[in-house]
């Protein structure tokens, strides 16, 4: 069995609550989750790029390997009406595969690669296979915030870093921009 770490965002509901209730119908369908990580609400990304997400983090047990993992993220994603119409703008759901284990997918050169963006490439370019780790989890705090609540000792199999050790290296603006809250109204 792999335990993956899937973040999940969304921002185009009514409210927050309303939010909060997608992320939640969406865990349940993904597998089974050993965690969830509380609520987070989280400016957009990039800034100005739509309202507020709500994100978390799951840590799903699942028996298959991260490509079926990443395909049934994008079903999820599918049902609940996500459109990729634009690269990182408002999202009905957002499901991003951030690890399956410690593995490192297609081969550590590459994801170097991947992570060694500079920030109009990463804007630009988007990469025609799955990467693993996911190449901008250490840049981002929607992502680092509720990771922490779930997998805080999970180590970044190429940097040896933690998701601890990833959130602290954060500027304190951005850790500030993420704020842990309940999950409203469900």
């Amino acid at each position: 069995m792999t335990l993956h770490l899937v973040a999940l965002g969304a921002n185009t509901g009514a409210t927050p609550a309303a939010n909060a209730r997608v992320l939640l119908r969406a865990v349940g369908r993904i597998g089974r989750a050993v965690a969830l990580s509380r609520a987070w609400a989280t400016p957009a990304w990039p800034p100005g790029a739509g309202p507020d997400f709500v994100n978390a983090a799951a840590v799903i047990h699942a028996p298959i390997p991260a490509a079926a993992m990443l395909a049934r993220l994008a079903r999820v994603e599918a049902r609940a009406g996500r459109v990729r119409d634009r690269r990182w703008g408002p999202r009905v759901l957002d499901l991003d595969l951030i690890a399956s284990g410690q593995l490192v997918r297609p081969d550590p050169v590459t994801v170097r690669h991947w992570i060694g963006l500079d920030p109009d490439a990463q804007a630009r370019d988007a990469p025609e296979t799955l990467i693993l780790p996911h190449p901008r989890l250490q840049d981002r705090a929607f992502v680092l915030g509720p990771l922490g609540d779930v997998a805080p000792d999970w180590c970044h199999p190429l940097t040896g870093r933690s998701v601890a050790a990833m959130w602290a290296a954060l500027p304190g603006h951005a850790r500030a921009a993420a704020r842990p809250m309940p999950w409203p109204g469900v």
